[in-house]
């Protein structure tokens, strides 16, 4: 068991912090300030990187790295900000995984080399006004006639939303109860009948457009189903590998505030000395050390244990829970450490505060991801409804 990254992994990790810290610090700021996603002239300068394909095959554009691999990179750039890491979170750990491991071959051989060149962004749509934690409850529609699937329903808190250029829509697609009658289709952008809501304004998450998306008699292609009715499971497998990547941009924020407070605290004098050299601060700068290196640990567990490119539930729920709590507690620390610095919108500590608070929210609440584990560890799912 070697807990170090490879002398390869080492040069990656190194060569995305310089470009992170050399030239997007700035963009950050703007992304923030004025709310907007990362401009599309900068995703494609992330795909001639390779940043947009670092785990998929070469056979789709991809460098044909790691999940762990993938993970490293995303945390750089998380360190940054969450709007500056999302295209790669996106891209790497989101709804492209999915079609990739199961959409029809046609499907994938059209979008996902077109992810990895940084010439389309695909969302995932899950939640709904009625369905969130409980997702089987979602009753958005798609019906399948002569070849076609039209679509009727809202969804809701779709990350990407109105932005993205095409959105993996979990829907009903068979009269089935529960799961048994959900499935996944692939929706562009522009097709008749999907419009968006108004952009959300978030606590958080500012450069990570969020909107309802609206289908009325949305008409794709019956080409454009990912997964079928009843595969709902296989969904589920892929969004491990997503929890692994929310487990990650919240580490970011996490990794990136103690950095940061490292050097504030050894610069900022106060009763003629620095605050470092006061023990309560090095008390504090050690748990948010512990709590940072333990979430990292598990995160790369799970990432290195995945089989055939996913990693399991236990591992990636126990990430996520451990890392979207620890995130809340060493940046608030970290805010606390700077005081009004740390409090002014001027400098980024506040900002990683609010996304924190929002990784623990996306992507399954921290709560539900102990439901998960307990699951895993007695070998069955419990019954919320009973």
């Amino acid at each position: 068991m070697d807990f170090n990254l490879t002398g390869d992994q080492v040069a990656l990790r190194d060569t995305v912090r310089r470009f992170a810290r050399t030239e997007l610090i700035p963009l950050a700021a703007e992304l923030e300030r004025d709310n907007r996603p990362v401009p599309r002239a900068m995703v494609r300068r992330y795909a001639e990187m390779g940043l947009l394909g670092i785990n998929t095959p070469e056979s789709l554009g991809g460098l044909g790295l790691s999940n762990l691999d993938a993970l490293v990179v995303l945390e750089e750039l998380a360190k940054v900000s969450s709007a500056i890491a999302f295209p790669v979170f996106e891209a790497c750990v989101g709804p492209v995984r999915a079609i990739q491991h199961f959409a029809p071959e046609a499907l994938k051989q059209r979008i996902v080399p077109q992810v990895c060149a940084g010439e389309m962004i695909v969302a995932v749509s899950m939640s709904e006004p009625a369905a969130g934690t409980a997702l089987t409850d979602l009753t958005t529609r798609g019906v399948i006639a002569d070849g076609k699937v039209t679509i009727n329903g809202t969804k809701r808190w779709c990350s990407g939303g109105g932005h993205s250029d095409a959105y993996l829509v979990y829907t009903r697609l068979s009269d089935a109860p529960g799961a048994k009658g959900i499935g996944a289709v692939l929706v562009e952008k522009g097709t008749p009948g999907l419009s968006f809501g108004q952009p959300e304004t978030l606590m958080g998450f500012r450069g990570v457009p969020s909107a309802d998306l609206i289908f009325d008699d949305c008409v794709v292609p019956e080409g454009n189903i990912v997964v079928p009715a009843g595969g709902f499971a296989k969904l589920m497998e892929a969004f491990d590998l997503e929890r692994c990547g929310n487990a990650t941009m919240a580490l970011g924020q996490a990794s990136g505030a103690l950095e940061d407070v490292i050097a504030y605290v050894q610069e900022r004098q106060q009763f003629g000395k620095p605050l470092v050299d006061f023990q309560a601060v090095q008390m504090k700068l050690a748990e948010m050390q512990i709590e940072v290196e333990a979430a990292r640990l598990l995160i790369w567990r799970a990432a290195a244990n995945s089989d055939q490119g996913l990693p399991s539930i236990l591992d990636s729920s126990s990430a996520k829970c451990f890392a979207n709590q620890i995130a809340r507690t060493v940046t608030g620390n970290a805010v606390q450490l700077m005081g009004g610095y740390g409090y002014s919108t001027q400098y980024p500590m506040e900002r990683r505060m609010r996304d924190a608070w929002g990784w623990g929210i996306a992507g399954g609440a921290i709560d539900i991801q102990k439901v998960n584990i307990a699951s895993a560890m007695i070998g069955r799912r419990f019954d919320q409804r009973r």
